[in-house]
């Protein structure tokens, strides 16, 4: 008898952990969809090679993510989508061409994309189970997205989305 409750109490503290973020995560909502994810390890990796990914962008008139019809004013019911999208986009093509000659920056950048790349998991989780639906408008605002990448050579535009990469997190931080 006395088994029987400590074998209950272990698994239900068990399923109580495990619905639990990890230690440093936090819980972000995009509509339906909630994405747990370590923003702090993230930004603390990007922090640490900023200045020189940015400084490797020779083009400061353009902007991948900023543009007025990308992330601004986008609904709340649409998040989901640009979110599941943009992350597609940053491990399928940024993270791929994002190479430099110094070895602890291409560590740091190799972190940040596992890290997206585990959020991209959770992503696509919640898409196919229909909670992440994409209309016509976070379509269209991706694809302004893409024809500011695609208008620059390959690993320039990987350059500058990876080093505009605290506008999307401050901008997926500020998603009620």
């Amino acid at each position: 008898m006395l088994g029987s409750r400590v074998l209950l109490c272990l698994c239900s503290m068990t399923c109580c952990l495990t619905m639990l973020p990890a230690a440093g995560n936090t819980i972000l909502h995009f509509g339906p969809c909630r994405i747990s994810m370590s923003m702090s390890e993230i930004r603390a990796g990007f922090t640490a090679i900023k200045t020189n990914i940015q400084a490797r962008d020779p083009i400061r008139t353009l902007s991948i993510l900023s543009h007025p019809h990308s992330l601004h004013r986008v609904q709340p019911s649409d998040k989901c989508c640009i979110v599941h999208k943009v992350f597609n986009f940053y491990v399928d093509k940024v993270f791929k061409h994002c190479q430099t000659e110094n070895s602890y920056i291409n560590r740091k950048i190799s972190s940040i994309a596992n890290s997206f790349l585990s959020i991209k998991r959770k992503l696509e989780q919640c898409h196919d189970e229909n909670k992440c639906l994409c209309g016509q408008e976070p379509t269209e605002r991706f694809k302004q997205i893409l024809v500011n990448y695609e208008g620059l050579n390959v690993t320039s535009a990987a350059m500058k989305s990876l080093g505009e990469l605290d506008i999307l997190l401050d901008w997926m931080e500020k998603s009620p």
